[in-house]
């Protein structure tokens, strides 16, 4: 078997690139990449990783990694040609209110969406709290909406995407 760290990176990879939604699944793939690993190997690499696991819009599960702002590389979309960019991310809608942002996802994808808005660690936002199917984010004193919007595009979308 190879190293540690070339295999996270095939991990990473092959759930980037494809709709993964098992141990077995993502073990086979491996397998056909000449990696072979046990169960309790790929467990442990999972969790390294902090993949999460997060329902699709065909009522299945995927694995997602949490620290990639590009969840739209083709992940969600992989056999499902008619799904919108809002299921993808599981989002609903986004409001204001003052500095606090109500951000509505599809149920089981609001603690996906506040982890990686907290891990960017952007200034702009001072932290998120999530619910099954919310995220409440508050935003520092003097952040605009549309600054907010801004860095919130890298996590779901905003029509039109502002760059």
């Amino acid at each position: 078997m190879r190293n540690k760290s070339y295999r996270l990176q095939i991990i990473i990879d092959l759930i980037k690139r494809n709709k993964v939604g098992s141990q077995n699944e993502l073990a086979v793939m491996l397998k056909q990449r000449g990696i072979e690993v046990t169960q309790a190997t790929l467990s442990r690499d999972l969790k390294t990783l902090r993949v999460s696991k997060v329902p699709t819009a065909d009522d299945s599960y995927m694995y997602i990694i949490p620290d990639s702002n590009n969840v739209h590389d083709s992940l969600i979309t992989t056999g499902q040609p008619n799904i919108t960019a809002q299921q993808q991310f599981g989002f609903v809608s986004i409001d204001f209110s003052g500095n606090m942002v109500v951000i509505k996802t599809r149920n089981g994808y609001a603690a996906g969406l506040a982890y990686d808005i907290d891990m960017s660690r952007t200034e702009e936002i001072l932290g998120t709290i999530p619910g099954a199917d919310t995220v409440f984010a508050i935003l520092r004193e003097g952040v605009t909406h549309e600054q907010a919007l801004r860095v919130l595009s890298r996590f779901i979308p905003v029509d039109p995407p502002i760059g």
